[in-house]
């Protein structure tokens, strides 16, 4: 995949004020043709699974809506965000990768009991560092209107609140789905669902700035636990029989609220002649909690199932980190469409700019590539293979039983259909041929010795070029 700019792989030194220049990032000729400086509506869930989607399979939850996305537009089939929330939405809105962030996990990555841990995590950060110049921010200076509604998780207090972050409008809520508090505070009507009310300012936002161009950010906190959801769409759904592992009706009722916000958005797009010049994005925050196997869970899986991928959220097997991905751009992105090719969270913010012909800031350094080449027919001709990663060097409890992990320590690259972790307790390596096993049943480093020491040294030069730290044995 061509990058439409090339950005130094060094570390950014200078602060947020200091950075003034800027580079233009022109549109390419398909797509300036096609609309000019179009809207661009981001529809964020929080804990959906890859299968939770009837586009993507499910027989037991309903999403009448996002399967029209989906018909309308194209699936990406192998994209993919973090193990869990906090990491994906630094990168999504640095465009960089976790080590240059520092933020790999909620909190701390010290999770468990001190005395089952076999090794000393590296720091975590949890406040999106301000030397970071947000997608928001480049896209506002660039004319856009912008506005981000529910869960931000990257810091609330003083400058880093997304107030303070490119969005001129922006209200933070999230924890629980009835009865929330906004930050800032906000007037909420009693007994109202958390979806509702983020989607109903989403709604206005649209309304008020029709004129465009616009970037909304509609990060919602369903499907995250607490389960809690409207009372009429559990009775709904516990008359319904289970099927594949998904069967858990208040988790489908919440799934019905994020589907039918994605149904208002749209409809609010089309009924204001928008849907033209506007790019919708559905997709999730990381894999769903579920499809856990093993001893540490004593045959209680979770609450969804991420099947035919293993493991779910907090694990950086393919059930923790692929979730569904769905664009919606008419007379651009044809139609009913799919694309295979591995994405991954930092190449939106690239994207975002393209799509926006909008400027970004030099000496600023962005790991991803533009995915709106992709979005055209035509779009598989001439592409160059690249390499996707992740680093988490910190542990996440399992919850079950004590002593046991969804993940320890792990460093990860994806490269063309093949996948290799290296956990660093034991420095074990699992490498996977991705196309023919995507459930990672068969660990190939002992039949593909050549592949694993391949991509092992281009995960170390990786970790080398981001500075990213190690956890130190004890």
């Amino acid at each position: 995949m061509k990058s439409i700019l090339t950005f130094p792989l060094s570390r950014v030194g200078a602060p947020l004020c200091a950075i003034l220049g800027f580079l233009a990032l022109p549109l390419s000729a398909e797509l300036c043709a096609a609309s000019s400086r179009p809207n661009i509506v981001y529809i964020l869930a929080d804990d959906l699974g890859w299968t939770d989607l009837g586009c993507m399979g499910s027989r037991f939850y309903e999403t009448p809506n996002i399967d029209r996305l989906a018909a309308d537009g194209m699936r990406f089939t192998a994209y993919y965000n973090c193990q869990n929330c906090a990491p994906t939405r630094a990168a999504l809105m640095s465009g960089q990768y976790a080590p240059r962030t520092g933020i790999y996990t909620v909190g701390s990555g010290a999770r468990g009991r001190e005395t089952d841990r076999r090794m000393i995590p590296a720091p975590n950060v949890t406040d999106l560092p301000l030397d970071k110049v947000t997608v928001a921010e480049a896209l506002r200076r660039s004319g856009y209107r912008t506005g981000m509604f529910g869960k931000w998780h990257l810091g609330t207090q003083g400058d880093y609140h997304p107030s303070r972050r490119g969005f001129e409008e922006a209200i933070v809520a999230n924890g629980r789905h009835f009865n929330f508090q906004p930050i800032p505070p906000q007037p909420v009507p009693e007994g109202v669902y958390l979806a509702d009310w983020l989607t109903d300012l989403a709604v206005d936002f649209i309304e008020r700035h029709r004129a465009g161009p616009f970037f909304l950010y509609l990060p919602h906190f369903a499907v995250h636990s607490p389960l809690q959801a409207k009372r009429a769409g559990i009775e709904h759904f516990e008359r319904r029989a289970a099927v594949d592992g998904h069967e858990h009706p208040t988790y489908a009722a919440m799934i019905a609220s994020v589907d039918e916000s994605v149904g208002r958005v749209v409809a609010c797009l089309e009924r204001l002649g928008l849907s033209q010049n506007t790019v919708v994005i559905f997709s999730s925050d990381n894999g769903g909690v579920g499809g856990y196997a093993g001893a540490a869970y004593a045959g209680r899986r979770g609450t969804t199932d991420n099947w035919p991928l293993s493991e779910g959220k907090g694990s950086l097997r393919e059930g923790g980190i692929r979730v569904p991905f769905i664009v919606r751009w008419p007379g651009v992105v044809p139609p009913g469409s799919r694309c295979d090719e591995p994405a991954i969270h930092v190449d939106l913010y690239p994207t975002f700019l393209e799509l926006a012909g909008a400027a970004c800031p030099t000496d600023y350094v962005l790991d991803g590539t533009s995915l709106a080449p992709l979005l055209r027919p035509g779009r598989e001709a001439g592409r160059a293979s690249r390499a996707i990663y992740w680093h988490f060097p910190g542990y996440l409890e399992a919850y079950i039983r004590q002593n046991t992990w969804r993940t320890t320590p792990v460093s990860v690259i994806r490269a063309g259909d093949f996948k290799l972790l290296h956990y660093y307790e034991d420095d074990r390596r699992e490498l996977y041929d991705l196309r023919t096993d995507i459930a990672e049943r068969v660990n190939l480093v002992g039949t593909m010795p050549e592949k694993a020491r391949e991509l092992g040294g281009q995960l170390a030069a990786w970790l080398k070029a981001t500075d990213a730290p190690l956890p130190d044995p004890r």
